[in-house]
């Protein structure tokens, strides 16, 4: 195992396949090369306690944690996860319980991104021997439209340029990183969408307050509650998209959130001390294709979705699947069909779960819209749920993608 920000004593300068970025995409691919005993590094600007205790997503989909059972990296997931198969709207003053669960026999499973990168860095790296160095700087990505493709960086420690070659590149270092810039201008399309309206996202030291996740559908705006830990949950709270947090004290965020998700019936929130609190910009975007030359993006690299249908995660790992298994059918086998239509097959359901982010977004925000007829369609969309099984069933194969187009 290699962890350091340099290579060993002469370790290899060519790889078949180099990963930029150490997040959920780009840990799946690394173990799904090793496990088929291909050589690959993965490379990663932060470092390792970084990445195992970045506060991120923790919904998985059922079909998602299959798929890493499949490969041997669930283990330490079905032990310790919560399984959720209902949820809770609350609107108009009550509270409507959906079992999505009973509608289609699936459910989620609570499982925090950081342990679970945890998991995917210790397979990697101590089970699977895979080469990975932290801390790097600078990374770029050379000659991607040729059979020879290359990646730099900076070695923190030494401070000198490393260069090595490889056959493929897959780009996983998320929105910010350097692998979809390195796209000549022209070659692919982003398709932008932005909602107008921010989130303040908030992790509380308390234990969650339902045993469910709720939705708050409220005229002064959207309200989520989320299971993350037995001692920690997620809340999020509709706000101005250039909010800044500060304006948001402790006593008045428990106030909305006591406001937004009371409804009859139901206990107050248990409140706790805040220990993170941002604003996010409910934006999304698409690159197509996802592929130029030996490059292949996957996770936030090739699509960013809004928090809320909570399907980020699960789209990188649907990428990393394809991806992975794409990769070691050409290098073991010479199988082209697999990469010749990866980015075909991603889209599919990256475009699924936007037409369904967008769809979600009017049901929780349209209540707080202010315009009287957009309010009036929202509450006729969330009736419908709780009175017709039709809709209901279409809204949690939607829900827990299991509706989703290959």
């Amino acid at each position: 195992m290699t962890t350091s920000s340099h290579p060993r004593p002469g370790a290899p300068r060519r790889f078949p396949v180099i990963v930029v970025g150490a997040g959920p995409a780009g840990l799946t691919i690394g173990n799904i090369l090793r496990a088929a005993s291909v050589d690959c590094l993965v490379l990663e600007t932060e470092t390792r306690d970084f990445i195992e205790q970045r506060p991120r997503a923790g919904v998985i989909e059922e079909w998602a944690v299959r798929g890493l059972e499949k490969r041997g990296l669930a283990r330490n997931l079905l032990d310790q996860a919560q399984l959720h198969s209902a949820c809770e709207f609350r609107f108009g003053g009550e509270r409507y319980r959906f079992s999505y669960g009973e509608l289609t026999g699936n459910h989620h499973f609570i499982y925090p991104q950081p342990l679970l990168v945890t998991d995917l860095v210790r397979e990697y790296a101590d089970a699977r021997a895979g080469q990975i160095r932290f801390g790097v700087r600078d990374v770029r990505v050379h000659d991607l439209d040729t059979d020879r493709p290359s990646v730099s960086y900076t070695c923190p420690e030494t401070g000198q340029r490393e260069l090595v070659h490889c056959g493929f590149v897959a780009g996983c270092d998320g929105a910010r990183g350097v692998a979809r810039d390195a796209i000549p201008a022209g070659r692919v399309r982003i398709a932008r969408h932005d909602y107008g309206i921010g989130w303040l996202a908030m992790l509380a030291e308390a234990p969650q307050s339902a045993d469910t996740v709720l939705f708050g559908c409220h005229p002064n705006g959207f309200a989520g509650h989320m299971a993350r830990s037995p001692e920690v949950t997620r809340y999020y709270l509709q706000c101005p998209p250039a909010e800044d947090p500060e304006n948001w004290s402790h006593d008045r965020v428990w106030a909305e959130l006591q406001q937004r998700l009371g409804a009859a019936g139901a206990p107050p929130l248990t409140e706790g001390r805040l220990i993170e609190k941002r604003v996010l910009d409910m934006h999304d975007y698409v690159v197509e294709p996802m592929a130029f030359g030996r490059l292949f993006l996957a996770g936030d690299a090739a699509h960013l979705i809004a928090p809320i249908g909570a399907k980020g995660m699960n789209l990188a790992l649907h990428d990393a699947f394809l991806l992975g298994d794409a990769l070691v059918a050409y290098l073991r086998t010479g199988e082209v069909s697999g990469l010749n239509g990866y980015s075909e097959t991603a889209l599919r359901r990256v475009w699924d779960y936007q037409e369904f982010s967008q769809w979600l977004s009017e049901l929780y925000h349209g209540t707080a819209s202010g315009d009287p007829f957009r309010v009036g369609t929202t509450l006729a969309r969330l009736r419908r749920l709780f009175t017709s099984p039709k809709a209901a069933t279409a809204f949690a194969e939607q829900y827990l993608g299991t509706a989703a187009q290959y």
